[in-house]
C-alpha cells in the first residue's frame, strides 16, 4: 500500500481529533483549507427559521437552563458578542477571559476552519476545567442552623472558555437568523477579504445593505470594530457605516445610525485602558483585534500597518410625527 496523501492525513488526524478529545490543541496544518470562500454559492448550511428556534445546548453546555420545559432549552443569558469572519479563533480565545460575564459567538463559513476552532475551543475547556467538588459532608450530627447552612446549594464552578463557541454559516444571508433586534452589544469585522475587483465588491462584508442588519442586530450603545491591512478597504468601511442612515433629503440635521469613536494609536492602548470607562474598554478590546487575531499576527510579523475602525450603534430615529 502507498503511504497516506496529505489529504488521508489530515482526515485522519482530524477524525481522530473529534471523537477522542484531548487537552492538547490541534494542530493548524491538518485543517488546510482555501482563504476564501464565495458567499453566494449554496453550502449546505442549517439554520434556524427565528432566533429562539436555535438549539445552543452543544455550543454552550455550562449556560443551559436546566429546569426550561421549552425545546430547545435556552441560554441563562443571551449572546452578544460576534465575531463574524473569526477564521481561527485568535481574537475569541483572547477574549474568552477578559469578558467572562459574556457569551462570545464566532461565525465562519470555511468547513475545516470552524471544525478547527471548535476542537481548540475543546482543548482549552479540558485544560481549564474547574477542580471536581468534594464530597458531601454528613449533616446529620450538626445543630439545626448549621445544617441549614449547609444543606443550601452553591451556584456549579464554570471553567474557562465556557463561554466562547464558533458556528458555521453564512454571515451574509442568515445573521437575523441567529440574532434578534438589539441582543448583540459587540461586532468584530477583523481582517475580512477585501475582494479587490469591483465586480466582486458586492461580495465584501460591509455594504449598505449589511450595515441595515448589522444595525438590526447591535443594540443602541453598541460597537462595531473593524480592523484591516488593506487602506482602500478600511476607507470603504467606514464610509459605508459613517453614511449610513443619513438621510439624503437636505432636511433636518443629517445623523447616520452610527457615529465614529476615536481609537488609540498602535503602541497606546495600554494608556486608554488605564483611564477608566468608555476609553478602557475601546482600548482594550482594539488591543485585541490588532494583536490577538491570527491576521494581525500575521501583518505585524511582516511590518504592515493596520487600519482600525470603531463605531458606536446611535438611537433610532423617532418616526415622523413623534
Amino acid at each position: 500500500m502507498p503511504p497516506p496523501t496529505k489529504r488521508q492525513k489530515r482526515e485522519q488526524y482530524r477524525q481522530t481529533h473529534q471523537t477522542n478529545p484531548s487537552t492538547s490543541l490541534p494542530k493548524k496544518k491538518f485543517y488546510r483549507q482555501r482563504a476564501h470562500a464565495n458567499p453566494f454559492s449554496d453550502h449546505q448550511l442549517t439554520y434556524p427559521t427565528i432566533p429562539s428556534q436555535m438549539d445552543w445546548s452543544p455550543h454552550y453546555p455550562a449556560f443551559i437552563n436546566p429546569n426550561a420545559t421549552t425545546s430547545p432549552k435556552p441560554l441563562t443569558k443571551p449572546i452578544t458578542i460576534a465575531d463574524i469572519g473569526c477564521g481561527f479563533g485568535g481574537l475569541l480565545v483572547a477574549l474568552a477571559p477578559l469578558l467572562p460575564s459574556s457569551l462570545l459567538l464566532g461565525l465562519e463559513i470555511r468547513t475545516q476552519v470552524t471544525e478547527y476552532v471548535q476542537d481548540r475551543i475543546s482543548a482549552l475547556r479540558a485544560q481549564h476545567a474547574p477542580p471536581p467538588l468534594p464530597p458531601p459532608i454528613s449533616t446529620s450530627s450538626l445543630p439545626s442552623p448549621d445544617r441549614s447552612a449547609s444543606a443550601s446549594s452553591s451556584p456549579p464552578l464554570v471553567g474557562l472558555y465556557q463561554n466562547i463557541s464558533v458556528l458555521r454559516t453564512n454571515t451574509m444571508k442568515f445573521l437575523p437568523n441567529f440574532f434578534s433586534r438589539h441582543q448583540l452589544s459587540h461586532i468584530f469585522l477583523c481582517f475580512p477579504d477585501p475582494h479587490f475587483k469591483t465586480r466582486k465588491h458586492k461580495a465584501r462584508i460591509v455594504s449598505e445593505t449589511l450595515c441595515a442588519e448589522y444595525a438590526y442586530v447591535l443594540r443602541p450603545g453598541g460597537y462595531v470594530f473593524t480592523i484591516t491591512d488593506v487602506e482602500e478597504l478600511g476607507m470603504w468601511m467606514g464610509e459605508r457605516f459613517g453614511g449610513f442612515g443619513k438621510r439624503g433629503d437636505g432636511g433636518g440635521e443629517e445623523r447616520g445610525l452610527f457615529e465614529r469613536v476615536e481609537v488609540p494609536e498602535e503602541g497606546e492602548e495600554g494608556v486608554w485602558e488605564r483611564e477608566g470607562g468608555e476609553r478602557a474598554e475601546v482600548g482594550m478590546l482594539v488591543r485585541c483585534v490588532r494583536e490577538e487575531t491570527e491576521e494581525g499576527k500575521k501583518v505585524g510579523r511582516n511590518g504592515g500597518r493596520k487600519f482600525v475602525g470603531v463605531w458606536r450603534r446611535r438611537e433610532d430615529p423617532a418616526w415622523p410625527g413623534e
